[in-house]
């Protein structure tokens, strides 16, 4: 019976965790800048301290590793998992493992970064034609001159004596076209 019990436990503190997550990510969100990821951040950071607090509270107030469960690793590890990452470099700090608490600092921020890369990139493929999955700079680059604003040629200063060269929308957008640029150094 104690596996069930330990499967509830982690289940319900999980289902609890993720509730958690959404509704204040979903109630920040309205509140915040979009700009920054405000409600993601104060969400691993309100975790990052409650894992602190409560695997040392939870060690001494209540000592059954089935509490410890519904809330550690079920509520925080449901709420964010950034908590745990932060409490298990902290531990290895105290212990004097400071190289491997960097280690798993530094490599868990740049690895995951080259994973979410790799994921996004073989999703895209996957999932996206050849023409969606080009970065904004490739569109921007290979887009028809027609859709650039137009260009002032003449020096810069006075407006008195500018031109507007509407006849540098011309090309195609593979690399023709680029005359509106090359005609002001090569006119003088």
């Amino acid at each position: 019976m104690e596996p069930w019990i330990r499967v509830m436990a982690l289940s319900v503190g999980g289902i609890l965790g993720v509730n958690a997550r959404y509704w204040l990510g979903l109630w920040m969100n309205r509140w915040v800048s979009a700009q920054f990821p405000w409600a993601t951040f104060t969400i691993n950071v309100s975790g990052s301290f409650a894992i602190g607090f409560l695997t040392m509270a939870l060690a001494r107030w209540l000592p059954h590793p089935n509490m410890r469960l519904l809330v550690v690793v079920g509520f925080l590890g449901g709420y964010t998992t950034f908590s745990t990452f932060a409490f298990e470099s902290l531990m290895l700090w105290e212990r004097g493992e400071i190289g491997l608490s960097l280690t798993n600092m530094i490599g868990s921020v740049a690895v995951g970064m080259i994973a979410v890369g790799l994921g996004v990139g073989l999703a895209r493929t996957l999932t996206m034609p050849a023409a969606e999955r080009a970065t904004r700079s490739d569109r921007e680059i290979r887009a028809p001159l027609e859709s650039r604003p137009r260009q002032v040629v003449g020096p810069a200063g006075p407006k008195i004596g500018l031109q507007v060269d509407d006849s540098a929308g011309s090309g195609n957008g593979q690399g023709e076209g680029t005359a509106e640029v090359e005609k002001f150094g090569s006119s003088s």
